[in-house]
């Protein structure tokens, strides 16, 4: 099935296109924010972090402070996260730490959840009280590499992904790298630190798992070329539990006939058929997986693939950007895809155009999250100050949270990327994470 898409501007400035399907999912929520979003962003006299009006933050941890468990400081760089319940209004976050071999904080190494000395990233869990405060901060699982997002387990565990496919040997590393991790939030030392090395090995960003039937779908953050893959696994033990995943299964890549690249679709609404075609060596030994032949048919890569979730019948992942420049077949500034497992085809649900009003496209989306306003929640991860963006049903973009790098004058915080962005139980809190300087804010306010 050869490629037949119009290519013509889809956006207006400060737009997304949408196709009608996403409608669905959006309005998923008991409520709805304003047709544009909750009001202008007010300045922050603390200079941490632009809110509406109505909305108000707290910062839970920032990288530095001492762990509130004890056993060092809060590591830096922080990236994915999600919240679980945790019984009585209690909640537990479980976060990543994106460090590579030079941070400056890595994630303390503790016996039973290391798995190499060498490396110094991994995850922090903390629990908040029914009142929101933080009764506990401590190592969930340490000696990983470049932990960047994930993605929960129906049965309430995290999945931590190395964004990095470095070897032992490299950056000091004693241990190859690259695999995804599991984490029980309640009790780490459960699961410790085990590879979960059936997945692949290869720079993960994030993965969603369908709660009816327990495939995993991980996104693969390439961003030069080979761009990478989307990926398949079939667990020997679908929706087994805990640790069941160590048990393996069957890792496939998805192949969309006569489309090699996703970012040559611009229309959304587009539809095609997906084949799965099995990896033939998911431990990448002697080559990365996204340079290993997969027979005449090739495979479908896509640049910066990033956030991956699970929502209705289907999963949704994120291409961030797209640059002819840096050998993409179109530009983007970002694509929304949904995956339909029924029906086995993906259909371009939506896609990011420039922006003047709210710099969203430019900057990129990355890490993604339904909310209970009913729409989504997007996290920026590009220069200058950055934004979590809301994005209703209808396509319109408008801000949610700003740093407020520019307040307070020289030698203010200069912050990184949002990322993390999720939501407790309860759909009253927002919990999001500031790369870098690593800080975690909870923030309330009326979202419905």
């Amino acid at each position: 099935m050869p490629l037949s898409v119009t290519r013509r501007s889809l956006l207006a400035a400060g737009a997304v296109a949408f196709s009608g399907s996403l409608a669905p999912l959006l309005v998923s929520g008991p409520a709805r924010a304003s047709a544009r979003g909750y009001g202008p962003l007010l300045p922050d006299p603390a200079g941490l972090l632009d809110l509406p009006a109505g909305f108000s933050y707290r910062v839970l941890s920032r990288a530095g402070d001492p762990l509130r468990s004890g056993g060092g400081a809060v590591p830096s760089h922080c990236d994915g996260m999600a919240a679980f319940g945790a019984g009585g209004g209690r909640v537990r976050l479980v976060r990543n730490h994106e460090n590579r071999a030079d941070a400056a904080l890595r994630v303390p190494a503790v016996e039973g959840l290391t798995y190499d000395p060498g490396a110094l990233g991994g995850c922090t869990a903390l629990e908040l009280d029914p009142a929101g405060g933080v009764v506990s901060e401590r190592v969930a699982l340490a000696g990983t590499a470049v932990n960047c997002a994930g993605g929960r387990t129906p049965w309430n565990t995290w999945l931590s992904c190395e964004e990095t496919e470095d070897r032992a040997g490299a950056s000091g590393y004693a241990r190859d790298h690259g695999y995804v991790f599991e984490v029980d939030p309640a009790d780490p030392h459960r699961l410790g630190a085990v590879p979960l090395t059936a997945l692949g090995r290869f720079a993960h960003e994030a993965v969603a798992v369908d709660p009816r039937r327990g495939m995993i779908y991980e996104t693969e953050d390439a961003f030069v070329r080979p761009f990478g893959l989307f990926y398949r696994f079939l667990p020997a033990r679908p929706l087994g539990g805990p640790g069941s995943l160590r048990a393996g299964g069957t890792l496939e890549a998805m192949r969309v006939p006569g489309v090699p690249d996703l970012s040559a679709v611009a229309e959304p609404g587009a539809e095609f058929p997906v084949e799965w075609v099995s990896v033939p060596d998911p431990s990448a030994a002697g080559t990365p997986i996204r340079l290993q032949d997969f027979g005449p048919g090739g495979i479908t890569h896509a640049q910066k693939l990033e956030g991956c979730y699970w929502g209705g019948s289907g999963v949704y992942f994120v291409s961030s950007y797209a640059r002819g420049t840096e050998g993409a077949a179109a530009d983007h500034h970002g694509q929304v895809w949904f995956h339909d497992p029924r029906r086995s085809r993906i259909r371009l649900e939506a896609r990011f155009g420039p922006a003047s009003d709210v710099r969203l496209p430019g900057d990129s989306p990355d890490n993604i999250c339904l909310a209970p306003d009913g729409g989504l929640m997007v996290c920026e991860d590009g220069g200058g100050d950055q934004y979590v963006f809301g994005v209703t049903p209808a396509g319109v973009v408008y801000p949610v949270a700003r740093n407020a790098q520019d307040v307070g004058g020289p030698g203010a915080p200069e912050w990184g990327e949002f990322a993390g962005v999720t939501f407790s139980p309860d759909a009253r809190t927002m919990y999001v994470n500031a790369y870098t300087p690593g800080t975690t804010f909870a923030v309330t306010g009326p979202w419905g």
